[in-house]
């Protein structure tokens, strides 16, 4: 039987690190303002549900951050879910559930039925429009009354386009730069993953379930899905929160609040 000390647990969670970072520099920034809103929210002892967790980033931080925290970490993907259990093996503070987002009943794989905190980076965008509105109705009714939803995620403020280029121009020219210096992407990650002892099998059971991130998606696949910070705004108000707005922004990423 093959074995991995807390040390390979820990290089995974780096490099995935690293990766995400290629794309979004201002990562930690996005990370520092959630658990900032976390902590003013609900205090220093919540139970959050950490959703769409892949290596269980949001968790990781949230705990360095808050002790008395316990987080429930759920996801469809094996192969993250294996770094994220590797990573927190041990501690009693967190629960896991492997649960599909887009099933109208994944709530009934949860161990509590309500939350003071739902957080989320990076993941809800490979939802389309459809299903992202009934999973925001979903999770109206997952975060007590009172308590906080906050996403993070791809979204753009469309009312400045030049902006957005000229921004957009920069980062290109400066992930290539890091590109010939080593850094690696998405792919060039999954293909790590694919050849280690330990994730080899999750990983064949995430290529099998959710795609191989090694090959190019086919132009157009991506569907309806929705951009705007003001399309997640208003959804989230229409779906059942109360106040509801934009905290945080890059030229290609927001972090929406919304309370319950």
């Amino acid at each position: 039987m093959t074995t991995t000390a807390a040390s390979d647990w820990q290089r995974w969670q780096t490099s995935w690190d690293r990766q995400q970072e290629w794309y979004m520099p201002d990562r930690e920034e996005r990370f520092r303002v959630m658990l900032d809103t976390v902590e003013a929210v609900t205090g220093p002892a919540p139970r959050v549900l950490d959703l769409a967790c892949g290596t269980g980033s949001i968790s990781d931080r949230l705990l360095r951050r808050l002790p008395g925290a316990t987080t429930v970490c759920v996801d469809i993907d094996p192969a993250l879910l294996a770094i994220a259990r590797g990573h927190f093996a041990g501690d009693e503070r967190v629960t896991f559930a492997e649960a599909d987002l887009t099933d109208p009943d994944w709530t009934d794989r949860l161990p509590h039925a309500s939350y003071d905190a739902v957080v989320t980076a990076t993941a809800l965008h490979w939802l389309d429009t459809d299903s992202l509105r009934r999973l925001y109705g979903t999770l109206a009714g997952v975060v007590r009354e009172g308590g906080v939803f906050l996403n993070a995620d791809h979204m753009t403020d469309e009312s400045a386009p030049a902006l957005n280029a000229a921004l957009h121009t920069l980062h290109t020219a400066r992930q290539e730069r890091q590109r010939r210096q080593g850094a690696l992407d998405w792919a060039d990650w999954w293909h790590e993953v694919a050849v280690d002892p330990v994730l080899a099998e999750p990983a064949v059971r995430r290529f099998a379930l959710l795609g191989d991130p090694r090959e190019p998606r086919p132009a157009g696949e991506r569907g309806d899905r929705p951009t705007a910070t003001r399309w997640h705004v208003d959804t989230l108000r229409e779906q059942g929160f109360g106040e509801v707005r934009q905290l945080w922004c890059s030229a290609s990423d927001a972090l929406v609040a919304a309370l319950r």
